[in-house]
């Protein structure tokens, strides 16, 4: 894990490090954000990256569309691409996750996946985009883990990290309210 989207920083942020800053505008801080222990909730800054379609709905639900992917083994066709989209209390409560498996990476078709991903934008109805606050989450759809996974330290040196699986393509560490991730 080496660069914070948007930032070009290894590492966490303090608050006042980004134009809409580590508490945002969407209410108190997530729980958890002074210590380095597993979270209650974790903060997720809107970009124009993997958080580009972030928000909440009319109804005040949070909701986070993705795609997710499984790399595969190497130099075979078992790579997958997925359209998923995670729902959320306003408390940041986990729902339920939809997800669609749009197919292997290597036949990979790109209108569908953007007909998909449309389909599952639009189900939303009226939205406001934004930074949300929701709790880590596992699901098991496909044979695989997804979600917002909260992965405990392996060592004394290690720390918490809470990655967007699968793909490992979104990993966010203490301070938790800070809202961006290391890719």
């Amino acid at each position: 894990m080496s660069l914070i989207a948007g930032t070009g920083l290894a590492g966490g942020c303090a608050p006042g490090d980004f134009a809409d800053g580590c508490a945002g505008d969407a209410g108190p801080p997530a729980a958890a954000s002074e210590g380095s222990g597993r979270p209650e909730r974790i903060a997720i800054n809107r970009d124009s990256f993997a958080a580009r379609h972030i928000g909440r709905t009319a109804d005040g639900r949070q909701f986070f569309l993705t795609t997710p992917f499984d790399p595969g083994t190497y130099g075979t066709d078992t790579s997958r691409e997925f359209v998923a989209l995670y729902l959320f209390a306003q408390d940041g409560k986990f729902l339920e996750a939809k997800i669609d498996d749009v197919g292997s990476r290597e036949r990979l078709d790109s209108a569908e996946v953007k007909r998909v991903y449309q389909a599952r934008l639009a189900e939303l109805g009226k939205v406001k985009f934004g930074r949300i606050e929701v709790e880590p989450f596992a699901v098991e759809r496909f044979g695989l883990a997804f979600g917002l996974i909260a992965e405990a330290p392996t060592s004394e040196d290690d720390m918490w990290w809470v990655t967007a699986e699968p793909g490992n393509y979104m990993a966010f560490s203490a301070p938790w309210d800070c809202g961006v991730y290391d890719t």
